[in-house]
């Protein structure tokens, strides 16, 4: 699997806190059948990444890491970041891919620009690949949101925990809306330590159920990220539906 968003970067942001820790992290990622991971820290006011951070932290955790794991750089950048000088913001394109960037969905309200923003992206050749917005109020009510942005070009990127249940009943059911809606391209962990929104995307898969889904969501669409291909069109498959239980 390949798995484009985590914190695995030490002492940037509210993951990793030390080059220990990080260590931990691609271990886990590993054992749990990750075979590249994004190190995505966050851009945004309480967390004012540079390119320069992120690229020597970069450096370092691969050091110590090896070949046991591909890391590749990003970041996660706040929609009020989209304004940086073109030139930064290829800097911390996703996978290193210049033409695809990490841009993070706010957890509360749906900002009236947010359309505006990513168009900016895409008319300058950029994809947004827009993070977790099945953990957005606004989206779980109403995951119709999405449909313009989609339609654009935005990719939406799932948390892997949303889509197995761990984070909560809410971001579980809007997951899977977005999964049946086809406004869903991949999922990804979120991974910030080794136990707390931990790395890990093969429980994500098993919820899934079905092979070629699972596939395309956690392998192809990063795949072609990854190795600048040619994002597939989605599997004919539906998500396979689960049978409801009533009573105990």
């Amino acid at each position: 699997m390949i798995d484009l968003h985590s914190h695995v970067l030490p002492g940037l942001d509210d993951g990793a806190a030390d080059l220990d820790e990080a260590v931990a992290i691609c271990h886990a990622a590993v054992a749990d059948g990750i075979r590249v991971l994004a190190a995505t820290p966050h851009v945004r006011d309480d967390y004012p990444t540079t390119p320069e951070q992120m690229e020597a932290a970069l450096a370092e955790v691969r050091a110590a890491v090896g070949e046991e794991l591909r890391l590749v750089p990003g970041g996660e950048l706040d929609l009020a970041q989209l304004e940086r000088p073109h030139e930064e913001l290829l800097r911390f394109a996703l996978a290193g891919n210049p033409g695809y960037l990490l841009v993070e969905t706010p957890y509360v309200g749906w900002p009236l620009d947010i359309g505006e923003r990513l168009f900016g992206l895409l008319a300058a050749g950029i994809t947004p690949v827009l993070a977790h917005p099945e953990r957005n109020g606004e989206v779980q009510e109403r995951p119709e949101l999405l449909e313009p942005l989609v339609a654009s070009g935005v990719l939406v990127q799932l948390t892997a925990g949303a889509v197995e249940g761990s984070l909560g009943r809410r971001s579980h059911v809007s997951a899977l809306a977005l999964l049946d809606l086809g406004l869903a391209h991949l999922i990804a962990s979120d991974g910030h330590t080794p136990a707390i929104r931990q790395i890990g995307m093969s429980g994500a898969v098993a919820a899934l159920g079905g092979e070629e889904l699972a596939r395309w969501l956690t392998v192809d669409v990063p795949g072609a990220i990854v190795d600048r291909g040619t994002v597939p069109p989605r599997p004919g498959q539906a998500r396979p539906r689960r049978k409801r239980f009533f009573g105990r």
